[in-house]
C-alpha cells in the first residue's frame, strides 16, 4: 500500500522557520522524483520545489528561502522553510512521480502551514 505522510506544519510568525517531512512507503522511493506542492483555498495547487537524484528546482517565490532534500535510506523528503512570509500560508502536499516504464503519481494528505503574527 502506497503512503505519503507529511508532518511538520503549524503556526509560525513571519520570519520564522519550519521543516516539513514526507515519509514514503509502498514503492521504491529512490526511483521517484519527489516534489512539494502547496494550495491555498480558492487558488490552484502550485509547485514549490522538486528533487530528483541529481537536481533540484524551486518556484521563484521561494528561492533562497526554502531548501528541498531527500534521504533515500530513510524514504523521506524534507522541506526546510526559512524567513517565512504570510503568503506562504497554504496546505503543503508531498508528491511522488515516475514516468518510466510505467507512470505513477502519488499524493499525500497535506500539512497546514500558517504564517501569521
Amino acid at each position: 500500500q502506497v503512503q505519503l505522510v507529511e508532518s511538520g506544519g503549524g503556526l509560525v510568525q513571519p520570519g520564522g522557520s519550519l521543516r516539513l517531512s514526507c515519509v514514503a512507503s509502498g514503492f521504491t522511493f529512490g526511483r521517484f522524483a519527489m516534489s512539494w506542492y502547496r494550495q491555498d483555498p480558492g487558488k490552484e495547487r502550485e509547485l514549490v520545489a522538486a528533487i530528483t537524484s541529481d537536481s533540484t528546482n524551486y518556484a521563484d517565490s521561494v528561492k533562497g528561502r526554502f531548501t528541498i532534500s531527500r534521504d533515500n535510506a530513510k524514504n523521506t523528503m524534507y522541506l526546510q522553510m526559512n524567513n517565512l512570509k504570510p503568503e506562504d500560508t497554504a496546505v503543503y502536499y508531498c508528491n511522488a512521480k515516475v514516468v518510466y516504464p510505467i507512470s505513477y503519481d502519488f499524493w499525500g494528505q497535506g500539512t497546514q502551514v500558517t504564517v501569521s503574527s
